[in-house]
């Protein structure tokens, strides 16, 4: 892992735990949010202002580079870096492509990237360690579409059918972020026959939506054979959000998922510890949904990927 990285990681992990706890009290006792009895404003405040200035290093050094002659706005936008890209539209469109909307992006393509990420790929990996028959039938697919001489690459992902229904059915089942981001209304509005003014914020129980047995057969359980052939289309399932306001890390969490995930079933062999099922509490001390206990598993290197293996 990078320096970068590192340094990034550090942030995330003093913002998470008062991220919830910031609005915990303030939301039932409004005079709190001046008050800061418990200083979870204040540590916010200053863990985001950490992750800014550290946003804002990479924007300065992605501008110097442009300005020394590297990747110029003019230049094809593959190759480019995200931030290079978000300095044309800049050059365009200035008042809208600030330096501080910049930042904003990368900020959630950044947390998409690790946090959700890590906690997507460890459900999934718990879900299929209680359902052997499902991480073998993946391990199949895996083996059948490329066989033995090299790692799984983003462009076998569309060819993993059962890889992606998997993926699905563990955001389904445990969306990591289960009441999304807040919002906040724009003007007054009735949702479900109540009045809801301006200005109120309001949360989307994706957790409930995704488990609601009106919409969804045994709805808590682990069944990736329900996204198999389009049987899951129609079906309401907004993990990510949805509309303009979506998470704009999306495409490329999945695809990260899909090369991690689909990684270790192809180059290891996986048990559970002691032949026993694998704690699927959830955690509740956080925004992004955890597990309450830290994945464990049992795992040796698969004897036909051993060549891949020794290369890495």
């Amino acid at each position: 892992m990078s320096v970068e990285a590192q340094e990034y990681r550090k942030v995330l992990d003093e913002i998470n735990p008062h991220v919830g706890m910031a609005s915990l009290y303030s939301d039932h006792l409004p005079v709190m949010r001046w008050l800061d009895v418990f200083g979870n404003k204040n540590k916010v405040v200053a863990a985001l202002s950490k992750r800014d200035a550290f946003l804002q290093q990479l924007i300065d050094a992605e501008r110097r580079k442009l300005d020394d002659g590297g990747i110029g706005p003019s230049s094809e936008v593959e190759g480019k870096s995200m931030i290079s890209v978000m300095f044309t539209l800049q050059k365009e469109e200035p008042q809208v492509y600030t330096d501080t909307m910049i930042s904003g992006v990368c900020a959630s393509l950044f947390s998409a990237g690790t946090e959700l990420t890590l906690a997507v790929i460890e459900w999934a990996m718990s879900l299929l360690l209680n359902h052997p028959a499902d991480l073998k039938k993946a391990q199949d697919e895996i083996d059948r579409s490329m066989g033995f001489s090299r790692l799984v690459a983003a462009e076998d992902l569309p060819h993993l059918s059962y890889l992606k229904c998997i993926i699905s059915e563990t955001l389904r089942l445990y969306p990591v972020a289960p009441l999304l981001l807040p919002h906040q209304s724009s003007t007054n509005c009735k949702i479900g026959g109540y009045e809801i003014p301006s200005g109120t914020m309001m949360l989307v129980n994706v957790y409930a939506i995704h488990r609601d047995p009106a919409m969804w057969e045994h709805p808590i359980k682990f069944r990736s054979e329900r996204f198999e052939d389009g049987k899951a289309e129609g079906l309401f399932m907004i993990p990510f959000g949805m509309g303009r306001r979506k998470c704009p890390g999306k495409a490329m969490v999945l695809r990260t998922i899909g090369l991690v995930l689909g990684a270790l079933l192809q180059c290891f062999d996986w048990d559970q510890v002691g032949a026993v099922e694998v704690d699927m509490t959830e955690g509740a001390e956080e925004f992004v949904m955890p597990k309450a206990v830290p994945f464990e598993s049992l795992c040796k290197p698969r004897i036909a990927m051993s060549d891949v293996l020794k290369m890495l």
